[in-house]
């Protein structure tokens, strides 16, 4: 359960499902993100409470360290065959990139535990910059056994 700064290419290859939606940067904006991926992965038959952690850490992470006024971020599930569900959340502030590797795994302060949630949850994450001025933080979880 690394990170990894490889681009994974398009979100998950060949989905069964795949849903994707712009949210305001905003504390409800965030909450609405965890919401929806409930909503969807219940539709989908792939309830996970470790996956909604993961989207409520990276869209609250788009909202407090990713926010530029005026403009949302984007929240984008998919889920494979295999039972593998794929997070992204991109924000239009790519300037500041969220800390990998190491060093994340340093005693933050009273905040700064979100990525070190998604790195213990996650199977596979990483960050991907671009288009500028974008970044996108991604997660891979198993949800569910192959069907």
């Amino acid at each position: 359960m690394t990170p990894e700064s490889a681009a994974v290419g398009p979100l998950c290859a060949d989905p069964l499902h795949r849903f994707s939606v712009p949210l305001s940067a905003t504390r409800r904006g965030a909450r609405l993100a965890r919401l929806l991926a409930a909503e969807r992965l219940a539709e989908w038959g792939a309830e996970s409470d470790a996956a909604l952690l993961v989207v409520a850490e990276l869209a609250a992470n788009a909202v407090l360290h990713g926010r530029v006024p005026g403009r949302s971020f984007r929240l984008a599930l998919a889920l494979t065959g295999s039972g593998t569900l794929c997070v992204e959340v991109t924000d239009t502030r790519g300037d500041r990139m969220p800390v990998q590797g190491p060093v994340a795994a340093e005693a933050p302060g009273e905040s700064g535990y979100g990525l070190l949630l998604v790195e213990e949850l996650a199977d596979r994450w990483g960050v991907r910059s671009g288009p500028v001025p974008c970044k996108t933080v991604w997660a891979e979880l198993n949800v569910r056994p192959a069907e």
